[in-house]
């Protein structure tokens, strides 16, 4: 596992996460009109209409919005329908083995959990797997917005037109360093480079979309028509209704889901669906590890709660899911179905991607 992907999971564990905002962003707003004559801020203004794209988060507007709706896509991301009804949330466990103390955790465990409680909701719909790479590139090339900015370092934001274009030397030299094919590219020719790199993007886009923050996530999610799931449907969605521990049931099981610890995946994440145990009772999967889920809630306690936080209120949102382990080793208790976690809105990381539900 690599130190920024430990790092990350470190902070998620202990409560200390801090943004991560997207390097090299430039804005309009970054120029000044007080230290700047009106020809000189035109110029600028000019000049970033015609070297930047959007950001991921810029709201959309109606012609995207129907591109996305359009999509054929779009309509083939498959949902489960949860039914309307009641179910379990939340639950009153508390830390008798003393893990806080025994793993060092700046924060009690279990507490914003409480109390476990009946809650009631309505039928609602929500995607059966994390959303892909692939599927959230094509939101990305589609209304011609900036790509995430770990794209750029592992060959995945190349387009095939990019590569025809490109000087054969240059291609080369991508095709080793990001792409880091493992073979000698520096006599390849450019149609032998392509074909390697169509290989390992193909392979890439059945990983979970990460590297997004929560604003860009809710944007992808409305260009399909849809939107992040709330806190109370996410829980549901993996716990069925009678409040369970995992998604597949209530003994803890490492082989059932991807902690981060499985040589088998680069840097830890899994393609989506690959855990076939790792089903929901609605028949939802990979709510139990991989990538942590963005949510549309802020972090709050429930109703009904005693502990006091200064996380809580509009600062934090909440991730769910549990994803990638802590360092060398996988706590069982971050992948529970009612564990809650919380990052910064503007967090971009690599083990932190989202579901869209409606």
């Amino acid at each position: 596992m690599n130190s920024v992907k430990r790092g990350l999971l470190i902070l998620v564990t202990f409560g200390l996460l801090a943004c991560d905002k997207n390097p090299g962003e430039v804005t309009a707003a970054s120029a000044s009109p007080n230290k700047s004559s009106s020809a000189e801020v035109s110029a600028a203004h000019n000049a970033l209409k015609a070297t930047t794209k959007k950001s991921p988060e810029d709201r959309l507007n109606e012609a995207e919005l129907r591109l996305g709706r359009a999509s054929p896509l779009t309509a083939s991301i498959p949902m489960v329908t949860i039914p309307a009804g009641e179910f379990i949330m939340g639950s009153n466990k508390v830390d008798d083995e003393g893990l806080q103390k025994r793993y060092g955790f700046s924060t009690p465990l279990f507490v914003n959990e409480h109390p476990e409680h009946r809650h009631q909701l309505d039928e609602f719909m929500i995607d059966t797997y994390e959303t892909t790479k692939a599927e959230y590139k094509e939101f990305i090339l589609s209304t011609d917005r900036l790509l995430p900015f770990l794209w750029g370092n592992n060959g995945y934001g190349l387009t095939m037109e990019e590569a025809e274009r490109m000087e054969i030397t240059r291609l080369r030299e991508i095709a080793a360093n990001d792409f880091k094919l493992d073979m000698d590219t520096r006599e390849m020719s450019r149609e032998a480079l392509m074909v390697a790199m169509v290989e390992v993007q193909n392979k890439m886009d059945v990983l979970p979309a990460t590297d997004v923050s929560w604003q860009e996530a809710a944007i992808y999610c409305q260009w399909r028509g849809k939107r992040l799931p709330r806190e109370a449907e996410w829980e549901r969605a993996a716990r069925g209704t009678d409040g369970r521990e995992y998604p597949w049931g209530e003994q803890w099981d490492v082989k059932i889901t991807n902690t981060g610890d499985d040589s088998d995946w680069d840097e830890g994440i899994a393609p989506v669906g690959a855990y076939p145990g790792n089903k929901s009772p609605d028949g939802a999967f990979d709510m139990a590890g991989n990538v942590w889920e963005w949510v549309a809630d802020w972090y709050q306690p429930y109703a009904g709660s005693d502990y006091k936080s200064d996380l809580f209120g509009e600062k934090n949102k909440v991730i769910r899911g549990g994803g990638g382990g802590v360092g060398h080793y996988a706590l069982s208790m971050f992948f529970r179905g009612a564990a809650r976690q919380y990052a910064e809105p503007e967090l971009r990381s690599e083990d932190v991607g989202f579901r869209c539900a409606k």
